[in-house]
């Protein structure tokens, strides 16, 4: 009973939040047009669904790649290490040279 309106109340503070600091930056900043409150809603839910949950109790990827990587790297010897640098140095640098 107590928890509906407390998800209701929250969505709406939200949703006004997203739709003030909208109206308030972008059409200045971007000239884009202004949103309402059901606009800004959509939005949300959009950006929910192609970025993913805000990570409340659910799968944090980058912190299990980070945890991954990390005990591979502890488990590497010195010649394994400057291998595995250089071929992540190769990796990323090659994406600024166009």
């Amino acid at each position: 009973m107590f928890f509906l309106p407390v998800v209701a109340l929250i969505g709406t503070a939200i949703g006004y939040t997203v739709m003030s600091l909208w109206n308030w930056i972008l059409p200045e900043v971007a000239h884009a047009g202004r949103l309402n409150f059901w606009q800004a809603l959509g939005l949300l839910v959009l950006c929910r669904l192609l970025f993913g949950n805000f990570n409340k109790g659910g799968r944090n990827r980058f912190r299990e790649n980070a945890s991954k990587l990390r005990s591979k790297w502890q488990n590497m010897n010195e010649e394994e290490r400057a291998k595995f640098k250089e071929e992540y140095k190769n990796r990323c640098s090659s994406w600024r040279k166009g």
